[in-house]
């Protein structure tokens, strides 16, 4: 399966749509990481996260497993996304020195293999968070950053 970049930018619109749709889940990540501090354990940022997500009634899902398929048959490893939150956004979570090739790929694998459309690579762990936002186009199987 071949992932590609999209050459030209994200329509106006559609742009628009997905910075307001992100808008509140990325102040959550913002809160946590500006009251919990930084260079935390991944798994504390997590925790905070889902309080986050709870006090300002978003939806989500932690620890989201799904299944991939392969020539029409499930493959029976399963996989486990840090958040499904309102049953669009993938959101993985990181506390790391710094964001890599490594985690955007897993991130991108997550899109592709679910096919939803937005996802969100945030690292807790620097000074100052790190925060990538990417959008999947399941027809083309392009892939924006926004």
């Amino acid at each position: 399966m071949n992932l590609q970049f999209g050459k030209e930018p994200i329509e106006q619109e559609l742009l628009i749509k997905l910075k307001h749709y992100v808008y509140p889940i990325l102040g959550c990540c913002q809160e946590v990481h500006r009251e919990m501090g930084p260079w935390l354990n991944e798994y504390m940022y997590q925790d905070a996260l889902k309080i986050a997500f709870e006090d300002a009634s978003i939806p989500f899902q932690a620890e989201f497993r799904f299944y991939a398929n392969f020539h029409g048959r499930q493959i029976p490893h399963e996989h486990r996304l840090d958040f499904l939150v309102d049953n669009h956004v993938i959101i993985e979570c990181k506390a790391i020195t710094e964001i890599g090739t490594e985690q955007r790929q897993q991130l991108w694998n997550y899109l592709r293999l679910t096919n939803y459309r937005i996802g969100i690579l945030y690292n807790f762990a620097p000074v100052k968070d790190q925060c990538e936002k990417y959008y999947y186009d399941p027809n083309t199987k392009r892939l924006f950053v926004f």
